[in-house]
């Protein structure tokens, strides 16, 4: 039986984060910083209770200078609307909280602007590369989708890096993107690990959409399609899936 867990043990909040609060105290800033994190926190509060409805399995929160990061302890096949509705309604319950606080503090608007611009960079695992992702899986098989998904963060990361290098100018961007370059190298190398999961899972689970997809090898299969492999004869997924781990064991 799954513990119920507490609001303390959820949120996991990132030391750079106490370090840029602590700052603020000694620079007129606190006002701001509150505010700031404010929207970051009902940021992923909508990321939380989008998943909840859908009965998704939250991990842990985890809260950063520059936005926050909500880890889910679930299933990689999920329908493609939940991963859709779940991801942007992070952004939704921001643009909607920040309407109610620019009341208090008009640089409420800058800060939500902001927060929103870097949040949806096409750059994993920010909102921007993780709605990026469901839309070219849905185009391409889950293998090359996520090959082409860092790809494009790596690009994307060097492009708003030198932004912040020449246009910005500040030490604490240059902390922040330390962090998210750390976070694009640790999701490349779960690429592997990632792919076989969402292997197991199509073997182990029953999994039902609406469109079938014709390939040639088990690992071109499809997200959010029923994959039908055609090796000598026509197999469903299982089948194919359950033929590659015979074989795997009489390999090792």
């Amino acid at each position: 039986m799954e513990k119920r867990k507490t609001i303390t043990s959820l949120f996991s909040i990132h030391p750079l984060t106490y370090l840029f609060i602590f700052i603020s105290l000694f620079t007129a800033k606190f006002k701001d910083i509150i505010l700031f994190m404010s929207l970051i926190m009902f940021h992923e509060l909508g990321h939380f209770l989008t998943a909840k409805l859908f009965n998704w399995k939250v991990d842990k929160i985890y809260v950063y200078p520059l936005g926050g990061l909500t880890k889910f302890n679930d299933l990689i096949n999920k329908p493609f609307y939940e991963e859709i509705l779940v991801t942007i309604m992070g952004p939704i319950f921001q643009i909607i909280f920040s309407f109610f606080l620019v009341k208090i503090d008009k640089n409420v608007d800058i800060y939500n602007k902001m927060l929103l611009l870097f949040n949806l960079l096409p750059i994993v695992p920010l909102d921007g590369g993780k709605l990026l992702t469901s839309f070219i899986s849905y185009y391409f098989s889950y293998k090359k989708s996520l090959k082409i998904i860092i790809i494009i963060s790596y690009i994307f990361y060097l492009i708003s890096l030198y932004y912040v290098l020449i246009g910005i100018q500040s030490l604490f961007f240059v902390l922040v993107f330390t962090l998210l370059i750390i976070k694009v190298i640790d999701e490349d190398k779960k690429r592997f690990f990632n792919f076989n999961k969402f292997l197991l899972e199509r073997y182990l689970y029953v999994f039902k959409y609406k469109k079938d997809v014709l390939i040639n090898d088990i690992k071109k299969m499809y997200k959010y399609r029923n994959n039908i492999v055609i090796d000598k004869k026509v197999l469903n997924e299982k089948e194919a899936l359950y033929n590659l781990l015979k074989k795997s064991k009489k390999i090792d």
